[in-house]
């Protein structure tokens, strides 16, 4: 019987036996994707045979074929079934094959089986999955320098018999986001400290705002992610996250920390929040992020800035308490006895 998986706007849930499968697209609808052991990548609920009566047709290649699912023929990346656990504080367990590899941000993983080989890796790994030199492999790393982020990246690879599991944990409270870069042609920009795990192959580079303002005030400035390939990459937001599919002249306007990914066909640009007075006492600074379709967007509700500004204001170094609602203020900390 087989263990399907089904994803709407980016969340992840199963497994589902046959008939559970049923169930769950009766109930939320065929606006989704689905995911089985054999597939080489999620496909739309309505192009998957089993999940449309049989039907026949509609699938260029059959699943579990190169090129199934809209990935290119050939392609670089690894193909890695994963399955995403827990709720708040989720994490993502990557199911490897023998051979197959994931790449993680270091410091990323929380555990993994014992055949499972780590190895450092000089950029983000895609030069040397591709037999680059070390000119490419200096390339990447450059490029992850300027995002940020370490030289180096860490790579989980299954080097014993049967399947073996790695899984990563996101570094704070939110959602862990499956893209399978395929269905989104191949690309996707996001903030520079979003993306968690990929499979290996998929490069991680640079996105340069074009415009200057848009760079300064876009609260992620000049320079995000991009990632490129064929494969798998797992994304992490803060608090809940929204997709959304923008049509071709449709206008979001979003605070500028709670945009976490979108599709390069999407105009990012900066717009002024308002009056000058709206901008000054509004709380929500002096701009918001303008998006405009096509393509699809991934937001968050809880942008890390947003909380660690909270964390750092609340702190007592800094005239915050943790016996705020308390009239005795820090006479009250010293009667209950919360001194730690």
């Amino acid at each position: 019987m087989s263990q399907w998986y089904l994803s709407y706007n980016g969340r992840q849930s199963g497994p589902f036996d046959d008939h559970q499968v049923r169930f769950q697209i009766d109930a939320n609808g065929r606006d989704g994707h689905a995911w089985r052991e054999g597939f080489a990548d999620w496909l739309p609920i309505d192009q998957t045979p089993e999940l449309r009566g049989g039907a026949a047709g509609g699938m260029p290649t059959p699943p579990g074929m190169p090129g199934a699912g809209g990935g290119r023929a050939g392609g670089r990346a690894d193909e890695i079934d994963f399955e995403i656990k827990g709720t708040e504080m989720q994490f993502v367990e990557i199911e490897l094959d023998p051979g197959e590899s994931a790449v993680a941000e270091a410091g990323a993983m929380m555990y993994k089986d014992a055949h499972i080989e780590m190895s450092t890796v000089f950029g983000d790994g895609s030069a040397q999955s591709g037999g680059g030199g070390f000119m490419d492999k200096l390339l990447g790393a450059g490029k992850r320098l300027i995002t940020g982020e370490s030289l180096f990246m860490t790579v989980f690879t299954h080097q014993g018999h049967g399947k073996a599991k790695a899984a990563f944990g996101a570094p704070y409270p939110g959602n862990i986001i499956p893209i399978a870069l395929p269905d989104v042609g191949g690309t996707l920009v996001c903030q520079k400290d979003s993306f968690l795990c990929a499979a290996k192959g998929v490069a991680i580079g640079i996105y340069f705002q074009k415009k200057i303002l848009t760079g300064l005030f876009g609260g992620e400035g000049f320079i995000m992610q991009r990632l490129d390939g064929d494969g798998m990459v797992f994304v992490h937001a803060g608090g809940t996250v929204v997709s959304r599919q923008l049509e071709r002249g449709e206008v979001l306007h979003v605070d500028t920390g709670c945009v976490v990914a979108f599709e390069p066909s999407v105009q990012f640009d900066i717009q002024q929040a308002g009056s000058i007075k709206t901008a000054l006492f509004g709380g929500e600074g002096l701009f918001f992020a303008r998006l405009e379709g096509p393509g699809h967007i991934w937001l968050q509700s809880l942008p890390f800035s947003r909380l660690a500004g909270r964390m750092l204001q609340a702190a007592p170094q800094r005239g915050g308490s943790k016996g705020e609602g308390s009239l005795l203020g820090g006479l009250g900390n010293l009667l209950d006895g919360d001194n730690g």
